[in-house]
């Protein structure tokens, strides 16, 4: 079978593009907006709306493949790709990528990333987001061409056989940790709250009293609202470096000492932290998070540490997977491009024996979380991201969804 056309939409995203690197110097929220000068490159506002492309692959037979390219809420930061803009995108896709898809025999789900991955423009890589959005619907195209579900191809093509199962939905509250953290409690997230702790002044606190104080009560609200005591989530925490701001980034025994403190304030709860420091290069970042990893562990601290800053390629993955950086690595979906890409590095962090977490970004849309369900089923991580957007219901929703509706159709298969 054929992809006949190539059609590209503009579309919105689940939230928005946030400049990191103005949050951390002190700009300052208004409400749902941001007060301050943009200083990242791109950006015309400290918060503006998220954008996304959807690329239509139009099958000789009338089926119509899609996915979205979409980037990260804090893109152009940590050594991720510039601002994605669909106006700016849109004609690198029709003048680069349409000419070679549109008339193409459909082959393998492999074969054809590996195409879309090696495509360059003025030697340089397409942006991520158009390698992750193109490959979705390649994905697609593969699975409705041999009338399959999208995990099926990615377990015949990788030589998997999955147990297929639910995997652990991680949501995330945004600024609004408090009552969020309400809403996945009620409805049985198995990883939360996220808690978006961005700011050392506002969030931790210059001495960490303001997270631990967060910490103690979401352990009491858990206690206090959950309706089956057999109810235990896992508390995921993304500080987004600021415990090496308030304690120092090589200050591993004081960073520890504070991470000792809020294990315990989280018990009878597991607790992970995510992003404990920011050292805003690759190399630096991997020694420091293994040096803390290492440091937890010959303390016995009950904390898991979570890779995510400058880990963001599938070489950045198996780097700090190899060098223990991390008790668990974030695979954020759109930083890597393909989804061929994202598979690899689940298998390769459960080959090395690290968590895999395929997580990726609030500003993502609902077809790019639904397609990344399909490769985690067949992958089997250890916990998937609810996303997209930062209101839990909705990215909940999606997620789980799509995840029950492929247990379902194979489980009807084998009846």
């Amino acid at each position: 079978m054929k992809i006949v056309k190539v059609i590209c939409a503009k579309g919105r995203t689940g939230f928005f593009f946030d400049d990191q690197r103005a949050i951390k110097k002190g700009a300052k929220a208004d409400g749902s907006a941001y007060v301050g000068q943009p200083v990242t490159d791109g950006f015309t506002a400290v918060r503006q709306a998220g954008e996304a492309i959807s690329v239509m692959l139009v099958l000789e037979d009338g089926q119509v493949a899609y996915g979205d390219c979409a980037a990260v809420q804090y893109s152009g930061a940590g050594g991720r790709d510039p601002l994605f803009l669909a106006s700016d995108f849109i004609p690198v896709i029709q003048e680069h990528v349409a000419p070679i898809l549109a008339g193409k025999e459909i082959s393998t789900f492999r074969q054809m990333a590996a195409e879309v991955e090696a495509v360059q423009v003025d030697g340089k890589r397409l942006h991520t987001a158009i390698r992750y959005g193109i490959t979705q619907a390649v994905l697609d195209a593969v699975a409705k061409s041999q009338k399959k579900m999208m995990c099926e191809v990615v377990a015949q093509e990788y030589g998997l056989n999955p147990e297929y199962r639910q995997i652990p939905i991680f949501t995330q509250s945004g600024d609004n940790r408090y009552d969020n953290a309400d809403k996945m409690i009620m409805k049985g997230a198995d990883v939360l709250p996220h808690a978006l702790i961005n700011n050392v002044d506002t969030k931790l606190g210059r001495d960490g009293h303001i997270l631990l104080e967060y910490v103690q009560w979401l352990r009491d609200r858990i206690l206090n609202l959950r309706q089956d005591e057999t109810y235990t989530p896992v508390l995921h925490i993304d500080v987004y470096g600021t415990i090496g701001m308030a304690f120092g980034v090589d200050n591993y025994t004081g960073m520890a000492d504070y991470l000792e403190t809020l294990a315990e304030a989280a018990k009878p709860f597991k607790l992970r932290i995510e992003g404990p420091m920011d050292v805003e290069e690759r190399e630096g970042q991997m020694k420091a998070l293994a040096a803390l990893t290492a440091e937890v562990d010959r303390r016995g601290i009950d904390v898991e540490l979570v890779a995510d800053e400058w880990c963001n390629t599938l070489e950045d993955i198996k780097y700090f997977a190899d060098h223990k950086a991390g008790h668990m690595v974030q695979i954020k979906t759109p930083d890597l491009g393909g989804i061929n890409n994202i598979i690899e590095a689940v298998l390769y962090c459960k080959e090395k024996g690290i968590g895999a977490y395929q997580g990726g970004t609030c500003n993502e849309t609902d077809r790019s979380a639904q397609i990344c369900v399909n490769a985690a089923m067949a992958t089997q991580p250890d916990q998937i991201l609810a996303k997209p957007g930062m209101g839990v219901d909705e990215g909940y929703m999606i997620v789980y969804n799509e995840m029950q509706r492929i247990l379902a159709q194979l489980a009807a298969k084998e009846a």
